[in-house]
């Protein structure tokens, strides 16, 4: 894929560069993330990937050929890892095909928790 091989300079040009196909997805994608998020997180580009930071990486998003992957591995809350075990890839980063509805609610959750979980790592330092 396109936006895979040259570093985009952002999240807009990682979009543009994708499959059309994938565009409104993951524009979606980025406005739920966007809205699940505090005011105060960032969004980046890193491992030529979108990224949303608040005290480190909250989520990191990529388009494939059939899928869309999310990252990192969600941990800590046994009923949304129930809720994503279908989407579970190899070493539990998340593939949403393409070809299937994208369960926007379940990124949202997603994103909460690892917002909390951030928060909770940044007050303990």
């Amino acid at each position: 894929m396109a936006a895979a091989r040259v570093k985009p300079a952002s999240v807009d040009q990682y979009i543009a560069a994708c499959p059309p196909e994938a565009r409104a997805i993951l524009r979606k994608l980025r406005s739920t993330i966007i809205r699940a998020a505090p005011p105060e997180t960032e969004e980046t580009i890193s491992y030529r990937m979108p990224a949303f930071v608040l005290h480190g990486v909250l989520v990191y998003f990529a388009a494939f050929k059939n899928h869309i992957g999310m990252f990192p591995p969600i941990r800590g809350d046994a009923k949304l890892k129930a809720a994503l075990a279908k989407y579970a890839g190899p070493k539990g980063n998340l593939k949403f095909p393409l070809a299937e509805p994208m369960p926007y609610s379940l990124v949202a959750r997603i994103v909460k928790l690892r917002v909390q979980q951030n928060l909770n790592k940044a007050k303990k330092k």
